[in-house]
């Protein structure tokens, strides 16, 4: 039956081309067999998203947002498993688990994980920035993380980003007694941060333009921090016996980023992009300086499904300091000031939520 509660319309913050994004009142989705209607109370504003609306990526009008957490306010037929007043988060991309590209666990390229299942109208795109959204039935069945009684909304916020950062982590596969330096300490970068010393690495180094984020970098576990640039390649010199870190985390993006973090990691190093998801994003490495120094260059994106629980428990742990990244939250009339002080962080800022409820 459906719940005559819900409402017919509901405000949303549309992306309409040009860089333009529009709080304005559309329809409430309506739901399918299998299907969830969740009533949105929190969604982290992602620099993947933003990167979307200021580069016209993708046709308009789509309503973005995918680090998403809310209440279960209707359960299609086939969805028992939920019921209304469930707390719950989830992820807007589920591979098949069946094609080639699963088998090896290579799941972002997956053409069933390529489609996003989770919408608030128009194209599916995450649609976190509304008051409600609707869950399609394969991420229903193996998208959706409950959220225990003791965790915030914003917390569950990070499971979905918190994942990405242990699928990197995966991939870079660090050993016991290696140092590891991540480049940039914004809110994945400090994630990457607190997962290391979670995971017990040897020694965290890192890097950023603000004083700041340098400071919680610290705070969450960082050996030593240093200011980008020169101080950065000189203090991790001497913290590393000339050599260079065995491994680096390029976390932030930026003209000239990618061959600096090459050249700050050691001989025989391995060094991951992170940050560098823009189709204009280009760098010049010197051949030698991969194929002869015996460096491994990687890439991730996007989140694992077989790691969703783990992300999800690391997230519910209340030691792990989520929470100290949020800096600001915003309604969703105001999400045009979000989204630009998201894209050009002033001192102090990091975490942003958009609140669709206020």
């Amino acid at each position: 039956m459906p719940n005559s509660a819900i409402p017919a319309t509901m405000r949303a913050a549309v992306y309409r081309g040009g860089r333009r994004v529009r709080a304005e009142s559309v329809p409430v989705p309506r739901l399918g067999p299998g299907e969830l209607l969740v009533q949105v109370e929190a969604c982290g504003i992602c620099h993947t998203d933003l990167k979307k609306i200021e580069h016209d990526l993708l046709p308009a009008p789509r309503i973005y947002g995918h680090e998403t957490a809310g209440v279960v306010v209707e359960a299609g037929a086939g969805a028992e498993q939920y019921s209304p007043g469930d707390r719950v988060c989830f992820f807007h991309h589920i591979p098949c688990f069946r094609c080639h590209y699963c088998r090896f666990r290579d799941y972002a390229q997956c053409a069933t994980y390529k489609k996003v299942g989770v919408t608030a109208g128009f194209e599916a795109a995450g649609g976190g920035f509304a008051q409600y959204v609707l869950i399609k039935d394969w991420i229903v069945r193996r998208g959706v993380e409950r959220i225990p009684d003791h965790a915030s909304f914003a917390r569950a916020t990070f499971v979905e980003p918190v994942n990405t950062c242990l699928k990197g982590l995966q991939k870079l596969r660090v050993r016991s007694g290696e140092s590891v330096l991540v480049v940039g300490q914004g809110p994945i970068g400090l994630l990457f941060t607190a997962l290391l010393r979670r995971q017990g690495a040897a020694q965290v180094f890192v890097t950023d333009l603000f004083e700041n984020r340098l400071e919680l970098g610290r705070e969450l576990g960082a050996t030593l921090a240093w200011r980008a640039g020169e101080e950065t390649a000189v203090g991790l010199r001497r913290a590393t016996d000339g050599r260079g870190a065995d491994a680096v985390i390029v976390a932030a993006s930026a003209p000239g980023i990618v061959e600096e973090s090459v050249a700050l990691a050691r001989r025989g190093g391995r060094v991951m992009l992170f940050a560098q998801t823009a189709s204009g994003d280009c760098f010049t490495l010197e051949g030698r300086s991969v194929c002869a120094d015996d460096r491994t260059l990687l890439g991730s994106y996007s989140a694992c499904a077989d790691l969703q629980a783990e992300s999800a428990a690391i997230v519910w742990d209340l030691e792990f300091p989520v929470e100290k990244l949020v800096t600001h939250s915003f309604r969703l009339e105001e999400f045009e000031s979000g989204m630009r002080l998201a894209s050009r962080p002033e001192k102090g800022a990091l975490k942003l939520l958009v609140l669709p409820q206020e």
